[in-house]
């Protein structure tokens, strides 16, 4: 790495200052933050570490390793696939390319979900298009009475989600579907909830290269207009819902109006429509009488 010769000492504050420089001058919005991920990575240790020893040289053999993930990020391969794992509403979550990168606005949703569901009565809960899991297994880990069936299309997203079940101790209360969104789910729920994709399909060139180009495409593309997924779901969730049930939704930017008079359409009431913290359009909730 560098301009050292092939026998020179790096020490972790050597690799450290050198792969800053190198992701600065790659356009990473975090360079120093994202070079101590990746090498305490690397080293099977915490970042701490690297505090701790700033002096402890590399051996060749982890230069090496770090040189090859140090390559692939540069290349747009997104931070939290190289690692394999993401930080997700206080609990740990692997991570793989089969499933989309959770995101801050999802973490804003569960809390809303959390909100919803009583801590001291049996509830079941549906989460359509589960991913990485991380929906339903918070709402699992959080609420000690609730029941999950998580939906997803995608069987790799379905290991990957069962995986992270197990890790966070909640496989005993969360059943996994392989299912087209409703196609094979049975029963009803208190609570309908669901990050679907709802990127317009005509948006999806314009998407940072890190996502487009790394990230499930079937987990991003919303169709025309971005909400044909929730049209579907639209179409399914009164058959699903008890009476007084709750759907909670993730959308897009101006998307408001649109799902709002969708679910409006199949007899959903109480509509509304919720800002994220960056006061965008990000969430609807609606009551089924």
């Amino acid at each position: 790495m560098g301009g050292r010769t092939l026998g020179a000492t790096w020490t972790v504050r050597d690799i450290l200052n050198w792969t800053r420089t190198y992701f600065k001058e790659a356009g990473i919005v975090q360079p120093r933050l994202e070079a101590e991920i990746l090498l305490a990575h690397t080293l099977s240790v915490d970042r701490l570490h690297l505090y701790l020893s700033p002096d402890r040289p590399l051996t060749p053999e982890e230069r090496a390793r770090f040189r090859e993930i140090v390559k692939k990020r540069k290349q747009g391969t997104p931070l939290q696939y190289l690692v394999g794992e993401v930080q997700f509403l206080g609990l740990r979550f692997r991570l793989r390319p089969g499933a989309l990168i959770p995101r801050p606005e999802t973490e804003e949703m569960v809390m809303r979900a959390l909100r919803l569901l009583p801590r001291d009565q049996d509830t079941a809960c549906l989460d359509l298009g589960t991913g990485s899991g991380v929906i339903g297994i918070c709402l699992a880990k959080y609420l000690p009475r609730v029941m999950i069936t998580a939906v997803d299309t995608s069987t790799e997203a379905l290991e990957i989600a069962q995986e992270n079940a197990d890790l966070n101790q909640v496989s005993d209360r969360i059943t996994f579907l392989e299912s087209d969104w409703f196609e094979r789910v049975e029963g009803v729920f208190d609570l309908i909830v669901s990050n679907p994709p709802y990127v317009a399909r005509e948006e999806l060139s314009h998407l940072p290269s890190e996502v487009r180009n790394h990230e499930p495409r079937v987990a991003l593309d919303g169709g025309k207009g971005g909400v044909e997924a929730i049209s579907r779901i639209a179409g399914g969730v009164r058959e699903h819902m008890r009476r007084g049930g709750t759907l909670l939704l993730e959308i897009g930017d101006g998307q408001g109006q649109p799902v709002s008079e969708m679910l409006e359409r199949v007899g959903l009431v109480d509509v509304r429509v919720e800002r994220d913290l960056s006061e965008k359009e990000r969430f609807v909730i609606a009551r089924c009488p």
